[in-house]
């Protein structure tokens, strides 16, 4: 049994699949109940990371966790994990955990979330994607309105990665221990600028699409009115001062797999309908 965490979100909900189509068995942890639609066969618990002795039912039974990053009490949610005798954990992370700023409230939480996992005695992987394929979801109600994509940081070459590849790095490092202590940088095959991407969207929606690049005063305004300020401030830390390369490709999705991650065509193609 194979607990997910954020089971209804970009990556958890492409490792439940996984799973489950391959025979795996699956409990899938939500807030709330009939939260979320679930492959068949899945389980659905309820479950609060922020509050870890609402966990011990969800952990009952449960081989190995993919753990969420950057919740109130990690450190509480692992003395959980561990006295349920679970023998794995994958934790989800990200590049910024790499830096040493703590300043950054990005690279904070990511660093302090690896270093309870490290610590908490479970043996462990990390997983470190780049920015995930799925942000350009963020376009599609420019899309549907029009043929031009404002964005921000305009400039910032990431090697993006689809979440469909870090949920089959994070299946093999859940059934093997071939991973354990690794700590994975994840990217996808190529490193793209925003124009590159919507230009490849264009080409699989058959449409004339333009970028236009947002300039900063106004991206940080539609930013502040979504995210708490520090929060703002850690991506243009990241973006415009420059204190974080997303840029370099890395093998690590083919060593761990065995194929070549899946380019930002492929994704687009398969989610070509959100943007129509």
């Amino acid at each position: 049994m194979f607990l997910v965490t954020g089971a209804t979100g970009n990556v958890g909900s492409e490792l439940v699949r996984s799973l489950a189509s391959a025979g795996d068995e699956v409990r899938a942890l939500t807030r709330a109940s009939g939260q979320a639609s679930l492959p068949a066969g899945v389980e659905g618990v309820t479950g609060d990371l922020d509050d870890p002795g609402t966990l011990s039912p969800a952990l009952t039974g449960v081989r190995g966790v993919f753990l969420m990053s950057g919740f109130r009490d990690m450190h509480g949610v692992l003395a959980e994990i561990r006295r349920a005798g679970v023998q794995r954990v994958v934790q989800l992370s990200g590049s910024s955990a790499v830096a040493s700023d703590t300043s950054n409230a990005i690279s904070r939480y990511m660093i302090a979330s690896e270093t309870a996992v490290r610590e908490s005695g479970a043996p462990w992987t990390i997983l470190r994607p780049r920015g995930f394929m799925s942000n350009a979801l963020q376009w599609a109600p420019q899309l549907r309105g029009g043929d031009v994509v404002r964005a921000p940081f305009a400039g910032v070459r990431i090697a993006v990665i689809d979440p469909y590849d870090i949920a089959a790095v994070a299946a093999q490092a859940l059934r093997s221990d071939a991973h354990e202590g690794q700590a994975y940088p994840l990217t996808g095959p190529e490193s793209l600028l925003p124009a590159d991407r919507v230009r490849t969207l264009g080409a699989v929606l058959d449409r004339e699409l333009r970028f236009e690049a947002q300039p900063d005063a106004e991206a940080r305004a539609e930013m502040s009115a979504s995210m708490p300020k520090e929060y703002v401030d850690a991506f243009f830390s990241f973006y415009v001062e420059g204190t974080l390369d997303e840029s370099e490709v890395f093998p690590t999705v083919e060593e761990v797999t065995g194929r070549p991650p899946r380019t930002f065509e492929q994704w687009a193609r398969a989610h070509a309908a959100a943007f129509r």
